[in-house]
């Protein structure tokens, strides 16, 4: 009896799994295939009804699993090969469950807000059948329990992501940014795979539970990889699959692709930097915690390039005068803190600031698109201010993200965001203690740059035309319904799950630790309120106010000083305006390294040693082997018999030579 209740309760969770995942499939096909004959109204009723139910249905899914319901169960096998399984099953556990309500949260807002911004765009049926797509496929990753369905999930968000941020494909501009950010993504999935394809031959599975299991055994086991170079497996297993996390989780040097997506849709900028696309590479790494904590190597690589992308990458939102490429930088920014707190080992506070992120990140977007709508679609921030006379809402709602974002005491990020940069600094994994105070640092340079943009679009003196003035409004209601919705997690979301998942044990048996690490240690006795008095005495609590002290003065009582400032610096402002080089470095590459070796391999390689050498080559000694043997071929008899009396005569000598040699 218990049994076959224990069974019927597997099998209903696996029925809501599936209903979750499934609904936006097909709402997506359903859209895309009929969209037309729809309309418009009927399009939005059915993919936003999709993901809402999608997003309560998750809420259920929450609770199941805070009272202690697990499933990891293959729903069945694609295929086997040489006796591996290759299946297609779900794990729903607290990390999953988590991950699950937040993606279909912030796709239904997005899908609301997109009524509003999408009203007026003819491929607008097109776009809503995209994003349900999207949905489906990030869920479709975090739900997996092996590594071909997060394949399948990981290929298929970058797919869609190619065809969203290309959206406006008659821009040039906009197709050139779908291509890059693909290659790019592909550039990472050569690692991606071949760290699959290692850990295939390594365990002899694709099971993530299999994984955990035999990962203890790979300690101390090595790899050759030829002319005398061997490394430990579990490392470069590690290793080979952060590459495939750093392109899609934009960390340095894969980050090129996120900034320039800012040429997609508003909501596209919300829904691939906010808790989809970019958080798969930091879901992921969290997912394989069991396997990460025996590759300390490989830990260490995630730290120091975490906190190099948090500080580098938030240093560039300081020159940007684009209002979503500062958004964009930061978001580079918060993903190298997530970064950081998966090498340190602090999983938990990775994944807390995931979370947080989400919400207060979707908000700015979606707040930026609303001042966007408003200035008919200007995006420089240079020719804004004095927005917040015209646009209660959307100022209210922005400075609540941009307060979450430099973690002012309360609000979610700081809940999130100080505990991140605490655990690092307890954190025993090597290279802590240079990525700490560079997180540190970044929390001014966060302040700075956010603050910056805040007052530049908001205070100030007005900046825009006559016309663009006398036409500025609220946005209508679609579109600041999903910015109030996004605001309440954002100021509260940090208060309700500090404790939960940083002191008590919503993570148990899900993320693992490393041995002799105690990133997380301090937390397990604080409390939300406790953690929020101790903000007034710790040095980013002052690092943050000096961040936005300096953007005031700039900003607001001395508007020239961040010119003159630009006019000092020179080289220096000048490298952060180019990116630091990255993106004409890789031109360079493709352009003038990329066709040189690709030359010089097919002249000396293919023509000259493949061709010439081995193909050829062989060819032509056997010609010139014929040629020789044809001329003994005369056919005259006297020299036929002179031969034979020549050979007779060496063969007697030779016989005579060995006989003497014999005596």
């Amino acid at each position: 009896m218990s049994r076959n209740w224990t069974s019927s309760r597997a099998s209903r969770m696996m029925m809501l799994t599936l209903s979750i995942v499934l609904l936006p499939l097909a709402a997506a096909a359903l859209t895309g295939l009929a969209g037309r004959g729809l309309g418009r109204r009927l399009t939005h009723a059915v993919t936003i009804t999709a993901v809402g139910v999608s997003w309560v249905l998750s809420l259920f899914l929450v609770l199941r699993v805070l009272h202690g319901a697990r499933l990891d169960r293959v729903l069945y096998t694609w295929m086997v090969s040489g006796g591996v399984r290759f299946p297609i099953g779900f794990l729903i556990d607290p990390l999953s469950a988590l991950m699950i309500s937040v993606v279909t949260f912030v796709s239904f807002a997005v899908h609301i807000y997109s009524i509003g911004y999408m009203k007026d765009d003819p491929g607008e049926i097109r776009f809503f059948s995209y994003i349900s797509l999207f949905t489906f496929a990030m869920l479709l990753l975090v739900t997996a329990n092996n590594f071909l369905q997060l394949f399948i999930g990981w290929e298929g968000v970058g797919l869609v992501s190619y065809l969203l941020i290309g959206f406006w494909f008659e821009k040039p501009s906009a197709s050139a940014a779908a291509l890059k950010a693909f290659l790019v993504n592909r550039i990472g999935d050569c690692g991606f795979v071949l760290g699959i394809a290692l850990l295939l031959r390594e365990t002899g599975s694709l099971d993530y539970s299999v994984l955990f299991a035999r990962a203890p055994d790979l300690v101390g086991r090595m790899v050759d990889l030829g002319f005398g170079l061997r490394l430990p497996a579990l490392d470069l297993i590690g290793i080979l699959l952060f590459v495939g996390a750093m392109a899609k989780s934009a960390q340095i040097p894969l980050h090129v692709w996120l900034p320039d997506s800012m040429e997609g849709p508003t909501p596209i900028s919300a829904l691939i930097h906010a808790a989809t696309m970019v958080t798969a590479g930091i879901f992921m790494v969290a997912r394989l915690s069991p396997f990460y904590v025996e590759a300390r190597g490989a830990l260490s690589l995630i730290l120091i390039v975490g906190a190099l992308t948090a500080l580098f990458m938030g240093l560039l939102g300081i020159v940007a005068t684009d209002i979503k490429r500062v958004i964009a930088y930061s978001t580079l920014s918060q993903l190298g803190y997530m970064a950081a707190a998966l090498g340190a080992s602090a999983f938990a506070a990775g994944i807390f600031h995931l979370v947080t992120h989400a919400f207060f990140k979707a908000l700015l977007f979606l707040a930026a698109g609303s001042v966007i709508l408003g200035m008919h679609h200007e995006q420089d921030m240079r020719k804004m201010g004095g927005l917040r006379r015209h646009m209660p809402i959307t100022y209210v709602t922005f400075l609540i993200g941009s307060l979450a974002l430099v973690a002012f005491p309360g609000f979610s990020g700081y809940f999130s965001k100080d505990a991140l940069i605490e655990a690092v600094g307890h954190s025993t994994i090597p290279g802590a203690g240079l990525a700490y105070p560079l997180l540190v640092l970044s929390v001014f340079v966060t302040a700075l740059y956010t603050f910056r943009m805040f007052f530049m679009v908001f205070h100030g003196e007005e900046r825009m035309d006559a016309h663009t003035r006398e036409h500025l409004h609220e946005s209508p209601w679609v579109v600041t319904l999903p910015l109030i919705l996004l605001a309440i997690p954002s100021f509260g979301a940090g208060w309700v799950l500090f404790h939960p998942l940083l002191g008590g044990g919503y993570w148990d048996g899900v993320l693992a630790n490393a041995a002799g690490n105690h990133a997380l240690a301090p937390f397990r006795q604080e409390t939300a309120w406790s953690f929020f008095l101790s903000a007034f005495g710790s040095p980013t609590f002052y690092l943050m106010l000096a961040g936005i002290g300096v953007a005031a003065y700039g900003y607001l009582l001395k508007p020239a000083w961040p010119a003159a400032v630009a006019d000092r610096l020179g080289s220096a402002y000048r490298i952060l305006l180019a990116g630091y080089g990255f993106d004409r470095a890789y031109l360079w590459l493709g352009t003038t390294v990329a066709p040189f070796l690709g030359r010089l391999l097919w002249r000396r390689g293919d023509e000259q040693a493949i061709d010439g050498l081995a193909v050829n080559g062989t060819a032509n000694a056997l010609g010139r082997l014929g040629s020789w043997v044809r001329r003994l071929q005369t056919g005259l008899l006297y020299q036929y018999a002179f031969t034979l009396v020549a050979a007779l005569v060496v063969l007697v000598f030779w016989a005579l030579i060995r006989t003497s040699g014999g005596v």
